[in-house]
């Protein structure tokens, strides 16, 4: 069974930082390509950050480039988000999703992935 478990949300002060985490299990982690969604309240779930665990190719929203940096460890099955600089408008539930192959063009696509994680909360206020 393949899951995908996010943790390490919470609240921060503008400016702050977090790092998030997506455990992974039940496929060849260097297999697939994980992508960080994001989805604010009123608004569509967007693509933020993706990471081809094979080849270690990312990509980023042009939103966070620059303050978001991805990573994964292949030991630990586990993708990471770094965010630093937070802004109020980086609230929102982040997801992590995956997929065995995704193409580059519609990498921020959420109905292409085949597998999500339940959602973290990020809060950012002061």
């Amino acid at each position: 069974e393949v899951q995908l478990v996010e943790s390490g949300g919470g609240w921060v002060q503008p400016g702050g930082s977090l790092r998030l985490s997506c455990a992974t299990s039940g496929f060849n982690f260097d297999d697939y390509v994980i992508t960080w969604f994001r989805q604010a309240p009123g608004k569509e779930r967007e693509g933020v950050s993706c990471i081809d665990t094979g080849n270690g190719e990312t990509m980023y929203a042009e939103s966070v480039r620059d303050r978001f940096t991805i990573s994964a460890d292949g030991a630990r099955s586990t993708v990471y988000l770094q965010m630093n600089s937070l802004k109020p408008e980086d609230t929102a539930v982040y997801y992590c999703a995956g997929r065995r192959v995704v193409v580059s063009s519609v990498w921020r696509k959420s109905e292409v992935y085949d597998y999500w994680g339940q959602g973290v909360q990020v809060t950012v206020s002061s």
